[in-house]
């Protein structure tokens, strides 16, 4: 792992088990200079979570600079995995996520720590990185409620910084960025066959430059809810 100081910061959007899709976006990632940044909601949907999921935690065993967020789907296994059921989860591809860990001689259970000390922001004087972003309620970091960061589908509001948040697809393979809340929804609806997206911010200059790759064929499921 490099020491040098970090210029930058790539942010990728809901992978939803899209493996080969998230390989070939971090080939555009600069590990030297860059903070990878994933917003959450790793899997479910598409036909690879437990490769994804593998992948996303040897990355960050394996380098300090990066930074996986919780998403809602996470929490959702996590409630699975603790309370020995969730059938919301099972409901909406938990059932075919839990056959692709079979299929790779895993089991949840062996992920249960990480998942749980995901963090739910990732946060600087400039930017706020979360799942749902943040919009108008007491508090947004209190995950079990509907309008967290976890699970919000209201509009986000202008703290003051840039915000940048998934969850909530675009169906579309373009980033959307809104001036009056000065926030990026990069969730392109990947396990939809849109595509994966990446929001690259310079440090220094602040550009915010978004990078899609269309979904790989691999990866989508022949129906999808």
């Amino acid at each position: 792992m490099s020491n040098r100081q970090k210029t930058g910061y790539f942010i990728v959007g809901d992978i939803h088990g899209c493996y080969y899709t998230f390989c070939q976006l971090l080939e555009q990632w600069d590990r030297e200079k860059e903070i990878l940044i994933l917003v959450g909601d790793l899997i479910d949907r598409g036909n690879y979570s437990a490769r994804v999921l593998r992948l996303c935690m040897e990355l960050t065993e394996a380098n300090e600079c990066v930074v996986v967020l919780k998403g809602n789907h996470e929490a959702e296994l996590i409630q699975y995995v603790v309370e020995g059921s969730n059938d919301n989860w099972t409901s909406q591809g938990g059932n075919l996520t839990l056959v692709d860990f079979e299929a790779h001689q895993l089991h949840p259970q062996m992920y249960i720590s990480w998942l749980q000390a995901l963090p739910l922001k990732y946060e600087t004087s400039k930017i706020i990185v979360t799942h749902g972003g943040v919009t108008a309620t007491a508090d947004p970091f209190l995950e079990e409620h509907e309008d967290s960061v976890l699970w919000n589908r209201k509009p986000v509001v202008n703290i003051g910084k840039l915000q940048v948040h998934g969850h909530t697809p675009l169906h579309q393979m373009q980033a959307q960025y809104t001036p009056c809340s000065n926030s990026w929804n990069i969730d392109t609806g990947a396990y939809y066959g849109y595509g994966l997206t990446a929001l690259r911010i310079d440090s220094e200059t602040f550009t915010q430059t978004p990078i899609t790759v269309e979904t790989n064929p691999k990866d989508r499921r022949l129906e999808v809810r």
